[in-house]
């Protein structure tokens, strides 16, 4: 009778990058089981337990057998399979070896009145212990990591250097061998609070040698105790604190054993921009800073995964770190603001944009153009202008700021605080320090129209010229984020910011060909057109909003990423929220659709048409103004309610009227009329598939 037991399998490393350690975990849950299955060995549920320096996978019900098993498989019919001297064929001698077996074992079987051959294999029953090695070595290799590496004289690759392994079925030890190791019954704890080794008697215990030797084997469980430790911390001083869910991630998977601290720093460096002080402890230190009613202090959260019982060495040792930064965050501050921002402005051709597109220098030249004729073209007011045109001159120059070459996630914000200082005003000040904005999905829009536009004019100038040197985002790969910058440009646009993103892009290819640029206009113009459609239609459909009723307004010929959407949104509107009038525009256009002429035209002559025809033919030129007016005051609702009211006069028009009339100019004149009746429809959106729907 099959017998079960717990299987335990501990992968011991150096410590494992925060973020790959994320990756591995979910991995595990998905390939421990597969790697079971595939040879059959029969098993409960998996858990997965990480810490920097481990991968515990704990296998619940593991048979001490696999599965006995006979496969079936279907060959050739049997009169292919042999001659008619009854001999093996080709066919018969190729199936029968691809199943691993000789000829002579194929079995003959009639099948609805056909034999075929079979081939019949038995899998014998197989001991489990002795497939586990190949089977766990191969949940090592299959592991898959951003970055591996070799260490000693192994050729094996991994993550970081391996260096134990623990392998148990119950109480048996499973001999796993990878890079030079053998696995055996002895984990290791905490670095420093319980190194070891620590035996582990049976598989079912490993957890628990684990946590008695001061490691927290969970991310879920490291998370809470460092939330509890932070709820302590702030009870205590009366402060909150700020918990970034990327820095919160990293620090969770950075100790084994993690005790929350609370360190100080001199408060004189509280006169330096917070966003220093901020990027130094998140960015750079992990640490997590307090604030005071939304006020920075200068008391900051420290996740140690040392000694707690050395908590004023490990504090002590922290606030030396973090005051080492501040000196310098403090002393670069200083050092820029000895000259006004606009004087970092020429240096700025000491940094590349990209190799075939120039300098820093020459991206803003070319941002202050774009953002002249950005604000002509929407008849911005005057001296909204003459912000833009400082702000868009001024919105680049920090990047060659010590602050900004040292602490690089505060680029825009120290901008803005020099231009501050310098005395630029207000309005300029701010839209530096927005104009990165929207750094990713959700991330807040600049606060207005300075803003909006400089932010606009430098994603739509670095889009358009990637596009146009041939370095476009490809499949997965997007090194430039492109697909960001452009959500970005339909987020600022989403605002109701009155620019026309084809005149805008119109606008930035034509001065990359004044720069000197050499491109196929027309064909990089098209792709970038078709690239920010395809954002608008993926941000659509993530709204809730048909394919087929996007495409149906594609169909017009619509370029404007806006104009599809606020189209795509009332034709879903009127399809999901007024059904009766979605059902009336889709009626009334099948109905005229199934019977017009092209080939016709739409030259009907009114003095032949009858009472019933005149009034659909006065119908359609009532619809057609309002459609028209709609549509270039962007009413798209109201043009549908238009068409939307062609049902009554066409429906009684086909219940009175004969259109296949024998007589045929008579025939010929009602087609033409219900051509131009569908030609209504043309600009608006294609219901003829929505129609069928």
């Amino acid at each position: 009778m099959t017998s079960t037991a717990t299987l335990a399998f501990e992968i011991g490393t150096e410590e494992i990058p925060a973020f790959d350690l994320k990756r591995a975990t979910e991995q595990l849950a998905e390939l421990v089981p597969a790697s079971l299955d595939a040879v059959r060995i029969p098993h409960g549920d998996v858990a997965i337990y990480t810490s920097p320096r481990r991968l515990i996978a704990i296998v619940d019900a593991v048979a001490d057998q696999t599965e006995a098993l006979e496969e079936v498989f279907r060959g050739p019919a049997a009169k292919i399979a042999f001659d008619e001297a009854g001999a093996p064929t080709k066919a018969a001698i190729g199936f029968a070896r691809g199943k691993g077996l000789d000829v002579d074992a194929l079995e003959r079987r009639d099948e609805n009145g056909t034999e075929y051959v079979y081939a019949v294999r038995s899998v014998a029953a197989q001991p489990v212990a002795a497939l586990l090695p190949e089977v766990l070595r191969g949940i090592i290799d299959g592991i898959s990591w951003p970055k591996s590496c070799r260490w000693g004289t192994t050729r094996e690759m991994f993550s970081r250097p391996v260096r134990w392994l623990v392998a148990l079925l119950g109480d048996e030890v499973i001999p796993v061998q990878y890079a030079g190791l053998v696995a055996g019954n002895t984990t290791r704890g905490h670095r420093f609070l319980a190194p070891g080794p620590h035996t582990v008697p049976c598989a079912d215990e490993l957890v628990s040698v684990v946590e008695g030797a001061y490691v927290v084997p969970t991310q879920a469980a490291r998370e809470a105790r460092i939330r509890a430790g932070v709820a302590a911390a702030e009870a205590a001083t009366g402060y909150a604190a700020e918990l970034p869910a990327k820095t919160l991630t990293e620090v969770i998977n950075l100790s084994e054993y993690p005790t929350v601290m609370v360190g100080t720093f001199d408060e004189e460096f509280l006169k330096v921009p917070e966003e220093i002080i901020v990027d130094a402890m998140l960015m750079h230190q992990r640490y997590f800073p307090l604030y005071d009613g939304g006020k920075l202090t200068n008391k900051f959260i420290i996740v140690s995964n040392g000694d707690p019982e050395r908590e004023a060495t490990i504090v002590d040792g922290n606030e030396r770190v973090v005051a080492a930064r501040l000196y310098d965050a403090k002393f670069f501050y200083e050092e820029d603001l000895k000259q006004p921002l606009d004087a970092y402005v020429e240096r700025l051709d000491e940094v590349v944009f990209q190799e075939a597109l120039g300098t820093m220098r020459d991206k803003t030249e070319r941002v202050v153009k774009l953002s002249a004729r950005l604000t002509a073209a929407a008849g911005i007011a005057r001296e909204e202008m003459h912000d833009i045109a400082r702000a868009a001159y001024l919105a680049k120059a920090d990047l060659v700021t010590a602050a900004v070459i040292e602490f690089t996630s505060v680029q825009g914000v120290m901008g803005s605080y020099y231009a501050t200082a310098a005395g630029e005003p207000e309005r300029v000040a701010r839209a530096i320090a927005e104009h990165y904005r929207p750094r990713f999905s959700g991330d807040a829009i600049p606060t207005d129209v300075v803003g909006q536009v400089v932010a606009l004019a430098d994603k739509l100038d670095t889009i358009c010229g990637l596009f146009a040197v041939g370095a476009s985002p490809t499949g997965s790969s997007d090194p430039f984020a492109l697909r960001r910058a452009a959500l970005g440009v339909l987020a600022i646009l989403e605002t109701g910011l009155p620019i026309d993103l084809v005149e805008a892009i119109d606008a930035a290819l034509i001065i990359y060909r004044e720069a000197g640029l050499q491109f196929d206009n027309a064909a990089v113009r098209r792709e970038i057109i078709d690239f920010f459609i395809t954002r608008e239609k993926v941000a659509l459909r993530d709204a809730g909003v048909k394919a087929d009723t996007i495409d149906a307004v594609l169909a017009c010929g619509i370029e404007e990423p806006m104009v599809l959407a606020a189209r795509a949104r009332a034709l879903e509107a009127a399809r999901t929220e007024q059904p009766e009038v979605f059902a009336d525009l889709a009626t009334a256009f099948a109905r005229a659709n199934n019977l017009r002429d092209v080939k016709l035209g739409t030259g009907y002559k009114k003095a032949e048409l009858s009472e019933v025809e005149c009034a659909l033919s006065e119908a359609v030129v009532a619809a057609e103004e309002a459609v028209a007016a709609a549509l270039r005051e962007d009413r798209f609702a109201d043009a549908l309610v238009a068409l939307a009211a062609l049902r009554a006069p066409v429906d009684r028009f086909f219940e009175t009227t004969m259109v296949m009339d024998n007589d045929p100019e008579v025939r010929a004149n009602r087609l033409k009329l219900l051509n131009r009746f569908a030609n209504a429809f043309a600009h608006v959106a294609d219901f003829g598939a929505m129609a069928k729907k």
